[in-house]
């Protein structure tokens, strides 16, 4: 075994997850993640842990809901329990192919994704973490040799994240501070959110900081009152379908236009989902320079610095005050855009904070 594969379940289970003698953790292990799965199955034997493990296929998610009627029994509670008594969710990602799903009628999906809401709910009330296996179809589809493609993982998970979390909480206190962000770039996109009383997360990769995700390296929160029009230029697959250069409108808060060069149909489905799906849930700041490259994986592509996420649908409970619930959806859909082309400004209360990709305590940036 590639002893990168090691440093990786170490770095999950200790740093990511906090895993304790005695926790109850389910691990889910996608198809082409099997030796990933076998070392975190040490780790978690070595510290004391309980463990379930579940099968994460696209292919038989596929097949299930391709053949049921469209009608999905909600939170069932076999599965429901499953979540709601576990002490961590670690999801391993390994795709064996990346459109598998492509075929499954899009009514279909989103009947789904609004019966497992519950479920959902459960899961993230844990201590949750997803990352990913480097796969010889995530490398295709990244347009990377295999070998190059690992090198490219592990490069944006094997780092010192402590370092990382000291550099974005500088960030993180901005936006605490701050009352409204204003994102302008050339191509016509100019929007503004509040962040007023909200509470960015300094996502340092570790539960510890509110963060699930392994690679990670971003600084996120939960806007409102969005307005104006965004440009989203980094191209991705959103349930199996190819979105490019995507502009969304805002109004009130919510979506009132969308234009696509590709994959606009997809686009109105997850906004038409339900009351929350059209509005934003998340404003993400990628801060990882050691994600140097777009592999059309969200994982890892909303952490690329020098880029913005913004997320249609549901709001993460850790950016909101007490007693505020937030934006509520059965979806939350990452869209990125790249904010290092010449004449792009992140500013927080009318001061610039970022321009052309630089922020403004790295070289590079001009006032």
């Amino acid at each position: 075994m590639d002893s990168r594969i090691t440093e990786h379940a170490q770095t999950l289970v200790d740093w990511s997850a906090r895993i304790e003698d005695g926790d109850d953790v389910v691990v889910s292990v996608g198809e082409g993640a099997h030796e990933l799965g076998v070392a975190v199955a040490e780790q978690l034997g070595e510290r004391g842990a309980n463990m379930v493990v579940t099968y994460d296929s696209e292919e038989m998610d596929r097949a299930y809901q391709r053949a049921s009627d469209g009608s999905f029994e909600t939170d069932p509670e076999f599965e429901h329990v499953l979540y709601a008594e576990a002490d961590s969710v670690l999801s391993l990602r390994g795709t064996r192919n990346t459109t598998a799903g492509a075929d499954i009628p899009e009514e279909t999906q989103t009947a789904f994704a609004q019966a497992r809401e519950g479920i959902r709910e459960a899961r993230l009330d844990t201590d949750w973490v997803s990352t990913v296996h480097p796969t010889r179809a995530l490398a295709q589809q990244a347009g990377m040799s295999y070998e190059a493609y690992q090198d490219f993982v592990y490069d944006a998970i094997l780092r010192d994240w402590e370092a990382l979390a000291e550099e974005m909480a500088q960030l993180k206190d901005l936006l605490d501070a701050g009352s409204e962000v204003r994102i302008r770039k050339g191509d016509g996109t100019d929007l503004t959110m509040s962040i007023a009383d909200r509470t960015a997360v300094n996502s340092a990769a570790s539960v510890a900081y509110d963060s699930h995700n392994l690679p990670s390296g971003e600084v996120f929160t939960a806007p409102a009152e969005t307005e104006g029009e965004v440009c989203f230029d980094v191209p991705m697959t959103i349930r199996g379908t190819r979105v490019e250069n995507a502009r969304l409108t805002f109004e009130d808060g919510a979506v009132v236009d969308i234009e696509a060069d590709a994959g606009e149909d997809v686009l109105r489905t997850i906004v038409e989902t339900d009351a929350g799906s059209d509005r934003l849930g998340e404003l993400g700041i990628g801060m990882n320079r050691g994600i140097d490259r777009v592999t059309d994986q969200i994982l890892f592509d909303e952490k690329l610095g020098g880029t913005i996420h913004l997320a249609l649908g549901r709001a993460y409970r850790a950016c909101l005050p007490d007693g505020e619930d937030g934006n509520q959806s059965a979806v939350h859909v990452d869209l990125i855009t790249n904010m290092q082309t010449e004449g792009t400004v992140l500013e927080i209360d009318g001061e610039g904070i970022q321009r052309d990709g630089h922020f403004r305590w790295e070289a590079g940036f001009a006032d």
